[in-house]
């Protein structure tokens, strides 16, 4: 009750107090901000997925508009050489308000994307989006088969069905391409596992699934369980070095991180940054209010 009351009450703090704890989780809120955050990482061998913050728009005019901005991400970070790919959000294309113009707009996106011979990742996002998603990425892959990937969450009760419903796009020499992650959103207990060992559990059952079909996964997580029974099925079903790597959110358990990168394993940082970084901010302590009291302890223990 303490965290949810504390996360009810942090957005209507000034911004700049939200920003002392939010600042080592965002890269910033221009462009420039988030290539100079993936130049590091790229130093530290570690490779990003940047993510420009804004979801859950209002008009097909922010679409343009945020497809026009991956446009020139893709167009900077290529041009510079940044060793990384690109994460978008299908609300902050239209989702909600028109399916398929916002499959347009990300259609044009990925073909850019392909143009510059790199790759997008479609979030997945609550589940009133889940379907649409998962046909707007089947619509691309058969397209796109090199330049397209799609995030899933174990704690949703259909994953691993979906995961099944897939496997026909598992191309030859194009396998599919997924970030397995546990999942954020609040959602019914009819809908999601709820009980933390559950949501752990079917992480593993689904990771399982993917090795053993030959689908490439990105292994989202900060939980070092997870990790650690992430080596042993790698090493059980002995998955070669280019069909995974590890994932995490910038700022998040960097020793963690780095032990990882040290046994030889790739890694892969979410870069977020943008102008809409209180919105985001203030959106995942509604959807996670247990960060609530990492939040106080960072703007008075360490801020």
């Amino acid at each position: 009750m303490i965290n949810k009351l504390i996360a009810s009450i942090l957005p209507y703090m000034p911004k700049k107090l939200i920003w002392i704890f939010s600042k080592r989780y965002i890269a910033g809120e221009t462009l420039e901000e988030g290539l100079k955050v993936s130049k590091d990482l790229n130093k530290q061998n570690i490779v990003v997925t940047v993510d420009l913050l804004g979801e859950f728009i209002k008009t097909l005019k922010q679409a343009e508009e945020n497809r026009d901005s991956y446009f020139n991400i893709i167009e900077k970070f290529t041009a510079e050489g940044v060793n990384g790919n690109f994460s978008i959000k299908p609300t902050m294309f239209g989702l909600l308000i028109d399916k398929e113009a916002c499959y347009i707009y990300i259609r044009e996106i990925v073909q850019k994307a392909a143009e510059k011979d790199t790759f997008v990742r479609i979030d997945m996002e609550d589940s009133q989006c889940v379907d649409d998603e998962l046909d707007i990425f089947r619509r691309l892959k058969k397209e796109f088969p090199a330049n397209v990937g799609l995030v899933v969450q174990s704690y949703l009760r259909r994953t691993l069905n979906d995961l099944e419903n897939l496997k026909d796009l598992n191309l030859n020499g194009h396998p599919l391409n997924f970030r397995l992650c546990k999942g954020i959103y609040v959602e019914p207990e009819k809908i999601a596992f709820k009980k933390y060992a559950e949501v752990r559990e079917h992480f593993l059952v689904d990771l399982e699934f993917m090795l053993k079909n030959n689908m490439y996964v990105g292994i989202a997580t900060h939980d070092k369980y997870l990790v650690d029974e992430s080596y042993k099925l790698l090493k059980k079903y002995n998955v070669p070095k280019s069909m995974y790597e590890f994932q995490m959110l910038y700022g998040v358990t960097p020793e963690l991180r780095q032990s990882i990168v040290d046994k030889g394993h790739l890694m892969r940082v979410y870069v977020p940054y943008g102008k809409d970084w209180f919105g985001y901010s203030t959106r995942r302590l509604k959807e996670n209010p247990k960060m609530a009291a990492h939040i106080i302890k960072a703007l008075f223990v360490r801020g």
